[in-house]
């Protein structure tokens, strides 16, 4: 799949809006599960409406090759909830936020 120049693929595969932290799998699936591209606006407020158009845009003309990337990204999240399906639990959790709060007041 070619990305245009509004699509960056990082060090880990994903794909993502260039200069943002937001990847094309989450703006894909709440646009599959029914948002418009203003609701996109509104879920994602750091994104320009322009950008948002041009992502699903790009969504819909190269849906084939962005429907496999996102079950591709599906099957690694369940590949990652079934080898930690717990996650951790909430006292290492607090222990960790307060480790945190200490180093910054430090």
């Amino acid at each position: 799949m070619i990305l245009p120049d509004f699509l960056t693929r990082d060090s880990t595969g994903e794909i993502r809006l260039t200069g943002h932290r937001i990847g094309l799998y989450h703006l894909v699936r709440y646009y599959d599960d029914g948002y418009s591209v203003e609701m996109l606006a509104c879920q994602f407020p750091g994104l320009q409406l322009a950008m948002i158009h041009k992502a699903i845009a790009y969504y819909l003309e190269n849906k084939n090759g962005v429907d496999a990337y996102i079950a591709s990204c599906r099957e690694e999240l369940d590949r990652q909830r079934t080898a930690k399906p717990e996650g951790l639990p909430l006292k290492t959790l607090r222990e960790r936020l307060i480790g945190m709060q200490h180093a910054k007041g430090a």
